[in-house]
């Protein structure tokens, strides 16, 4: 992960599309292959088990930073003996931002821990993994819904404390170990795990992207056939297994379907869009946070509405397309801004999403081409214009 500093810079500069062809391809040559991974990865009903293990093997001594539903709910209901473990609990306070970043770091420097467990979702997890790696100790991730690809990666995204983006931040290491509970994933709202999917949707389009482009993953260097490889198989996974897993999750049972997408989700989706890269659709979904209307929606399902108007910026494939329509409706993704909070009449409003997604050093410019916000908009539009079209038309179901 050392490569990620080092290279920050030159990423930047490459991210923000300069026109200086000569340097910027003495830059591309200059990329290594890089790949990261979490150190352990365990999932299965009943996983939780293993925390206080795991934190032993760690050194003991660990502050877990909770999200509200782990504190009232999931803590309780473990049979965990927090004490006798030496686990102590710090509830999170509900945004990734550099106010509840401060208050963390202090909390783990005041408690000497030796290692600092993030336990929630997307949101929590971040705030957990950007303070531990400010404090220089391993952070154990124990993700309780199966809404993001956050809880693999060595990165994390902060906001101010309105909840807009403001930047990615990159720790020194990925997650020591990451622990998935699959039976506290199946008690969780459906909607969190088709959030989830949407997130994990944008996997291979990104990482496709950045491929045929030539540009830097999230490693600081060049996607690495693993990482290519790990995003395409978590699209086939979701194409096949999504809208079964589901059913299981609304059913609140553990089923193969749902271990299936749950790993897809966390595990293939957070080791593709690493070390594959990001490209249109995270840009989009940046650009979706400058409007207070979208911030009801979940980090994915803006994320799989920047899928949508991705494909459409670039020219997708119309069967590719309509693949891709198909698995959002079928699995109650949106396809439409109004779905989003958005009015699209609010021409105006849009203009802020397309601008903000077209910010020096967006992971937009890793799209071939020249994208500007003129273009953005339009896609959106287009984007939406479909998808409102197949609703009041709905095509045959297809399996």
């Amino acid at each position: 992960m050392i490569g990620v500093n080092e290279n920050r810079e030159e990423l930047v500069f490459y991210s923000q599309g300069n026109t200086d062809t000569k340097r910027r391809s003495m830059m591309q040559q200059s990329l290594f292959r890089k790949a990261l991974f979490p150190g352990k990865y365990i999932q299965g009903a009943g996983a939780l088990t293993e925390l206080p293990s795991l934190i032993r093997l760690f050194g003991g001594n660990g502050v877990v930073v909770a999200s509200g539903s782990s504190c009232r709910r999931i803590l309780p209901e473990s049979g965990l003996d927090l004490d006798a473990s030496s686990i102590s609990v710090e509830p999170f306070h509900g945004e990734c931002c550099e106010t509840e970043l401060s208050r963390i770091a202090e909390i783990i420097s005041s408690r000497a821990a030796r290692v600092v467990v993030a336990m929630g979702g997307g949101k929590a997890i971040d705030t957990a993994k950007i303070a531990a790696d400010r404090e220089g100790l391993p952070v154990i991730v124990v993700p309780t819904i199966a809404s993001t690809d956050a809880p693999c990666s060595g990165c994390a995204v902060i906001y101010s404390d309105r909840g807009v983006f403001e930047s990615v931040a990159y720790q020194k290491l990925n997650p020591a170990a990451v622990l998935v509970d699959t039976a506290v994933i199946a008690k969780a709202p459906a909607r969190f795990l088709v959030s989830g999917m949407g997130d994990a949707l944008s996997t291979w389009f990104e990482a496709r992207s950045c491929e045929r482009t030539g540009s830097a993953n999230e490693c600081g260097g060049t996607g690495t056939m693993a990482g290519l490889c790990l995003a395409r198989l978590c699209f086939d996974t979701l194409l096949a297994y999504g809208r079964t897993a589901r059913v299981a999750v609304e059913s609140k049972v553990v089923t193969p379907a749902l271990e299936r997408i749950v790993e897809a989700n966390t595990l293939l989706s957070g080791i593709g869009f690493e070390s594959g890269g990001l490209a249109s659709a995270h840009a989009i979904h940046n650009g979706f946070t400058a409007l207070e209307e979208t911030h009801s929606s979940y980090h994915g399902e803006k994320v799989a509405f920047g899928v949508l108007a991705g494909l459409h910026l670039t020219d997708a494939d119309p069967a590719e397309l309509n693949q891709v329509y198909d698995f959002c409706e079928e699995v109650g993704l949106p396809t439409t801004l109004v779905s989003l909070g958005i009015d699209v009449k609010e021409r105006s409003r849009l203009r802020l999403v397309a601008e903000k997604a077209c910010d020096p050093g967006s992971s937009i410019r890793k799209e071939p081409g020249s994208i500007t916000p003129e273009k953005v908009l339009d896609a959106l539009l287009a984007a939406d214009a479909v998808g409102t079209g197949r609703i009041s038309n709905p095509q045959p179901a297809k399996h």
